[in-house]
């Protein structure tokens, strides 16, 4: 816990300096990355004469999948390096480092190195995104009531980040050229390093040292597997660019959600049956394995943006305004403008609702994000049918379908990680948030493999893939919402309230 809490009490807008110092690194580390990730499946698509990649859809999305997925599931192991070894404020500097290394190495006109420079972002975003939203709670006293605000505040940086890298990295990719887009994603992580470096001391002792520190003996073992597994990767890595293995990215990806989804089962299976638990959180741990259910299905669709709906978005959407055309990566925007302007009524809409008694389950709260997610497919669904006749949809199309999912994720998002941490087990809230991370990795993974079936010479089964994705969503909200009305009592054992959840704390991209 920080020692300069309250000596730094009215530092930025009532709230300790140190928050400032995370807003505004997060706000250039989130521009970077979401810039950099509006343009990866159109340069890996872009054929050489656009000075692409030229890889078929398949595989650049399933490759997008892998990255998305890695980006979550390397959060577990950055946590545990920041608890175990170097602490929080020395983590969230490497994995800077890192992350504005790998935009450099994708800023240069080769090929041979494109997936060195992925490995290296998703590998540096691993250590710096899960301790740097840990680092703004150590910022508060336990009691500090400006917490939730001071939070609110932290993911208002992260959205704006986020507007600011479509913007600027999808502008300077797709009209000046792909390399200058990673290249403005470098330039803001290293602002981003630049501002940390600077004010780092308005953190104090916050997470300065490692939580849980190993015994020195301990820490070299750890350091040596750690660098073991660099090794291994930089060998695969450099066996493949040199054509000595070929990497089969659509099959990877196929395994890598199956191994996912094991992991999650069984360690979810390790708490349920091995963990020592009583009848009551046994309840809550089946309401909880809903909400996951639901997490891993709704990001599956979700994050279509960054892939099919993005080529849709490119090919077969009207972008034109006067002589000006709107860059395809700019759509994307729409997300992070909706989550802006609809967080507080959704915070509204939760709080009134508890206070008429009016409380859905978390299931039920999910399942409504999940199907209103999917009826943005159902958007698409005859946006597609348009463009089958070989038309160009108006861009409203993807403005509509993108506010749906914006209101399916307020509903799910923050409510999915709020059960979270109210229904696991106490003693092992940490694991379980872990295993919870691994619905998202799971869920992007899949969105990679579903976006492969998007063929830009088949334009007739796109809406064929739309309707797909919106009636298996649909069908499983609504057995989840149906199972929901069991488990809403299987919450509440135990609890003599339940509290409204704020969504306005919590959207996707703060994950």
């Amino acid at each position: 816990m920080s020692s300069n809490t309250h000596q730094n009490s009215a530092g930025f807008f009532g709230h300790p300096k140190g928050l400032s110092t995370l807003f505004f690194t997060e706000m250039w580390e989130r521009m970077s990355y979401y810039g950099m990730r509006a343009l990866l499946v159109l340069f890996m698509t872009a054929s050489l004469q656009q000075e692409g990649l030229a890889f078929t859809v398949a595989a650049a999305t399933a490759i997008y999948g892998l990255y998305t997925g890695a980006v979550y599931f390397l959060g577990l192991p950055g946590g545990w390096i920041a608890d175990r070894l170097l602490g929080g404020q020395r983590t969230v500097w490497y994995g800077g480092i890192i992350i504005m290394c790998g935009h450099i190495v994708l800023a240069i006109p080769s090929d041979s190195t494109f997936f060195i420079g992925l490995i290296l972002v998703a590998t540096g975003t691993g250590l710096l995104k899960p301790n740097i939203s840990a680092l703004v709670g150590h910022l508060y006293a336990h009691d500090d009531v400006r917490r939730d605000s001071g939070y609110a505040l932290y993911y208002m940086g992260i959205n704006i980040g986020s507007m600011l890298g479509y913007l600027v990295c999808g502008y300077f990719g797709e009209k000046i050229g792909w390399h200058w887009g990673f290249g403005a994603a470098a330039v803001g992580m290293g602002i981003g390093l630049i501002q940390y470096r600077k004010t780092i001391g308005n953190l104090g002792d916050a997470s300065l040292k490692p939580e849980h520190p190993m015994t020195p003996e301990g820490a070299k073992k750890a350091w040596g597997a750690i660098w073991a597994i660099v090794a291994i990767v930089t060998v695969v890595a450099v066996l493949s660019i040199a054509g000595v293995i070929i990497i089969n990215p659509v099959a990877v990806a196929q395994n890598t959600a199956i191994i996912f989804t094991l992991i999650f089962f069984a360690y979810y299976a390790y708490i349920y049956f091995g963990g020592k638990l009583s009848q009551v959180e046994k309840k809550r741990m089946w309401a909880l394995f809903l909400v996951c259910i639901a997490s891993a299905c709704f990001w599956s669709g979700f994050e279509q943006a960054g892939s099919s709906l993005n080529l849709f978005g490119r090919d077969y959407t009207d972008r034109l305004i006067g002589s000006f055309e709107i860059p395809a990566s700019w759509f994307q925007n729409v997300n992070p403008m909706f989550i802006i302007i609809l967080s507080p009524f959704f915070a509204a809409l939760w709080i009134n609702l508890g206070k008429r008694m009016i409380s859905p389950s978390y299931g039920m709260k999910c399942a409504i994000g999940l199907m209103i997610m999917a009826s943005g497919f159902i958007v698409m669904f005859f946006a597609a049918q348009q463009a089958a006749q070989g038309l160009k949809v108006a861009p409203m199309w993807l403005v509509t379908t993108y506010f749906l999912h914006t209101v399916g994720e307020l509903c799910l998002s923050p409510v999915a990680l709020s059960a979270v941490s109210k229904l696991s087990p106490r003693r092992f809230a940490g694991q379980m948030m872990g295993v919870f991370v691994l619905t998202y990795s799971i869920g992007n993974v899949i969105a990679g493999l579903l976006a492969g079936n998007f063929d830009p010479e088949n334009v007739s089964a796109l809406p064929n893939l739309y309707i797909q994705i919106a009636i298996f969503s649909i069908g499983i909200g609504a057995v989840i919402a149906l199972i929901s009305l069991k488990s809403k009592t299987w919450e509440g054992e135990g609890q003599d309230h339940i509290e409204a959840v704020e969504p306005a704390e919590a959207p996707a991209k703060t994950v």
